[in-house]
C-alpha cells in the first residue's frame, strides 16, 4: 500500500533530521559518511530501488580530490550517488530555503551557489577548488536541469574551471534507471517538465522494482584544454556511460587525454617549427 510506504519514508526523513541534530555536530568525517551512505541505501530500499555500480576495478574505492560529473534524471540521483560514496553536491541557492530538504542539504555539506551572480560564482569556484585540494569529492550535474535519461544535454562549463585551475581530475559517471526484471528503461523516476515531487514519488512507488545503474568511466585531466573543451569531453563520456557503452566512453576519454597531453602540444610545436 502506497500510503504505508509513504509513512515509512516520512519516518525515515524524521530519522535524518534527528541524526543531523544529535549526531552530526560531533561526528568525524568517516562517521558522517557512514551514516549518509546507510541512510541513502535505506531510502532507496524503501522506494524498491536497487543500485548497480559499474566501471570501477574490483576493490577500487571512490576517488578523492576530484569533481564527479553526471547526467541528471531525478531527485533520486543524489541518493544513488550517496549510497555508493557520500559526496559534496553543488546546488542552486534556492534549495536552501526548501522546507526540511534544504536544511538537510545544508547539514550534509552541500555547496550552494547563487546563479546569475558573478561574484558568488567566483566565491564558489574558489571554495570548490579548495575543498577538492583537501581531498573532498565534489559532485555537479552540469546539464543544469533534469531529463528523461534518453539523452544528455550540453554541459555548462563554468564550474569546470575549478578542476582546470586546481589541476584536479574530473570523474565522469552515467546514471540510468531500468526495470529490474526486464532491463528496459523506465520513466518512473524522471523528475521532468511540470511533474511535482509528490507525483514523481507516486510514480516511483507504483512502479515495479527499479534498478539504478551508476557507471563510471576513466578520469579526465585538463593539461592545456579549456573548461569548455573539458566540459564537452566529459559530456560525451557521460553520454556513452549512461547508454551503457563503456567501450566508447573509454575511447572518447583516451582521445581527449591524447589530444590534451603536454607531449602532444610539444609535438605540434616541433612540427610547426620544422
Amino acid at each position: 500500500m502506497i500510503w504505508l510506504r509513504k509513512l515509512r519514508l516520512g519516518l525515515h526523513l524524521l530519522h535524518a533530521m534527528l541524526l543531523c541534530l544529535t549526531v552530526f555536530p560531533w561526528a568525524n568525517t568517516h562517521t558522517r559518511e557512514r551514516l549518509i551512505r546507510a541512510w541513502s541505501r535505506k531510502l532507496l530500499a524503501l522506494c524498491n530501488i536497487e543500485v548497480e555500480v559499474q566501471g570501477l576495478p574490483p576493490g577500487q574505492g571512490a576517488p578523492r580530490g576530484a569533481m564527479l560529473v553526471s547526467n541528471h534524471i531525478s531527485w533520486l540521483d543524489i541518493y544513488v550517488i550517496h549510497s555508493w560514496q557520500p559526496v559534496r553536491f553543488v546546488a542552486k541557492s534556492e534549495i536552501r530555503s526548501w522546507p526540511v530538504v534544504g536544511w538537510l542539504c545544508d547539514k550534509t555539506g552541500t555547496i550552494f551557489i547563487e546563479r546569475g551572480r558573478k561574484r558568488d560564482a567566483h566565491r564558489v569556484l574558489h571554495h570548490i577548488t579548495e575543498v577538492m585540494q583537501q581531498g573532498d569529492l565534489v559532485c555537479v550535474f552540469p546539464e543544469g536541469t533534469t531529463t528523461d535519461g534518453s539523452h544528455v544535454l550540453p554541459f555548462h562549463a563554468n564550474l569546470m574551471q575549478a578542476p582546470v585551475a586546481g589541476g584536479l581530475p574530473v570523474q565522469p559517471a552515467g546514471l540510468s534507471y531500468v526495470d529490474a526484471a526486464t532491463g528496459k528503461p523506465t520513466l518512473a523516476p524522471a523528475y521532468i517538465d511540470d511533474i511535482s515531487l509528490g507525483q514523481c514519488l507516486d510514480a516511483i512507488l507504483r512502479s515495479p522494482p527499479i534498478k539504478a545503474r551508476l557507471t563510471f568511466g576513466p578520469q579526465l585531466m585538463a593539461h592545456s584544454a579549456s573548461r569548455r573543451e573539458l566540459a564537452e569531453a566529459a559530456r560525451e563520456v557521460v553520454e556513452h556511460l549512461s547508454a551503457g557503452d563503456q567501450g566508447s566512453a573509454r575511447d572518447r576519454a583516451q582521445a581527449f587525454q591524447t589530444t590534451d597531453s603536454p607531449d602532444h602540444g610539444l609535438d605540434a610545436s616541433l612540427t610547426a617549427a620544422s
